[in-house]
């Protein structure tokens, strides 16, 4: 497990920009969700509208939307496939994607056509650190600059 500013990167998973992981293991369908990342982004998560279980869906394709109680998200199919499993704990306990982003909080299984090209599109685990290190260091500057900027106009920071 490596960290990213504080934030767990697993080291056995894939990722993407948009802060989705995935699980492929020989023979099983593959699993997703959400990082720890950007589970803290969204802060308490409310809501998950799964899709079906069955569904075909093209890489790049919105196939879930999880409503938090800072915002409301799009999930994107990593894969081209069909989504063999979800998990319907989340219809409940959305909350559980909050407490254990990388286990229990898994959003759904693909049973992808193209793995082996379509995998080359995600990034590796330092990538994806590396990636929110830069992010977390973009809001940083972001904050000071605000601050900086009222300070100026005789607002307090």
């Amino acid at each position: 497990m490596m960290k990213a500013d504080g934030y767990d990167v697993p080291d056995n998973l894939h990722y993407n920009k948009e802060h989705e992981w995935i699980l492929t293991e020989n023979g099983k369908p593959v699993r997703m969700g959400i990082t720890d990342y950007a589970q803290r982004m969204l802060k308490e998560i409310t809501f998950v509208y799964l899709p079906e279980k069955g569904m075909t869906v093209k890489r790049l394709e919105a196939i879930c939307t999880i409503e938090s109680i800072k915002a409301i998200s799009e999930l994107y199919s990593p894969f081209t496939g069909r989504i063999v499993e979800v998990n319907e704990k989340l219809g409940e306990r959305p909350g559980i994607i909050n407490e254990d982003p990388y286990g229990e909080g898994w959003i759904i299984a693909i049973n992808p056509s193209r793995l082996k090209k379509e995998v080359g599109k995600m990034i590796r685990p330092e990538q994806y650190a590396e990636y929110v290190k830069e992010l977390i260091k973009i809001d940083r500057d972001l904050l000071i600059y605000r601050w900086r900027e009222r300070g100026r106009l005789g607002e307090k920071p």
